[in-house]
């Protein structure tokens, strides 16, 4: 029974339903929320505005995940942490009991199999094993069968951002059986079941959905804009058919 099932107690409806909402989600997970290293947030104001509400819709634990990507964000536990740190006390002194924790989301680029032996990743989850990374949304690396079998045998568990926004992979969706049969898990974009990125996004997104291969979801926030959407999504049909899977979110 999912996480949906288990606070509403009843099976996914094809309406959206009419009662007060109570968000089953306690773990936000994949956002750009320390301020000014990637493509997300600018200043800790503007984190501390949205870690603020997303202790309002009822999350108790925020894990960011900045981009780490070679050309462009070259972050890493050396700067992230102590950022990570300062947020932390500043939600300490605005009194919001929210837990956070910072990760990374590794670009699969020609760098990345030199992280990995070197070992040094911004990792979560239980023992610190789970690793999340994206790929290029134009085409599948080459490396990444390398890479995926890399990290497995280190002892990670990878996860894979938002399977549906590469279009590749919505052109062929054998590859998303492939990588699954692999071991690999999926995290899917709460805005994807909007539509927020494209149709063809939002059908490979219900795609997922309706064949059970979505383990977490994310809402992928870098801003406020991003953040204001996400009620609307509470309010969406597949919101409550994916909740109604074994998602993870909660166990991190």
């Amino acid at each position: 029974m999912g996480i949906f099932n288990k606070i509403f107690g009843k099976k996914e409806s094809s309406v959206v339903s009419t009662g007060p909402f109570v968000n089953p989600l306690e773990v936000e997970f994949h956002s750009h929320l320390i301020p000014g290293v990637d493509d997300g947030v600018e200043t800790i104001e503007q984190s501390l505005e949205i870690l603020e509400n997303f202790h309002k819709l009822g999350m108790r634990k925020v894990i960011t995940t900045p981009h780490i990507m070679s050309d462009y964000y070259k972050n890493g536990p050396e700067n992230l942490i102590p950022l990570r740190d300062q947020l932390r006390e500043k939600l300490a002194e605005k009194n919001i009991p929210l837990e956070l924790e910072v990760a990374a989301e590794y670009m699969v680029d020609d760098a990345f199999d030199k992280k990995i032996e070197n070992g040094n990743l911004l990792t979560f989850g239980p023992k610190k094993k789970h690793i999340l990374i994206e790929l290029p949304f134009m085409s599948e690396p080459n490396n990444l069968k390398k890479v995926l079998f890399e990290l497995q045998i280190a002892g990670y568990q990878p996860i894979l951002a938002h399977p549906e926004r590469y279009l590749y992979m919505g052109n062929n969706r054998s590859r998303y059986e492939e990588l699954k049969d692999q071991g690999i898990l999926f995290q899917l974009n709460l805005l994807s079941i909007l539509g927020y990125y494209s149709k063809q996004v939002q059908d490979s997104a219900f795609y997922l959905i309706d064949n059970k291969m979505v383990d977490l979801v994310g809402s992928d926030t870098h801003n406020m804009r991003h953040f204001s959407l996400i009620p609307q999504v509470f309010e969406q049909k597949y919101f409550r058919k994916v909740c109604d899977l074994e998602l993870l979110n909660n166990n991190l």
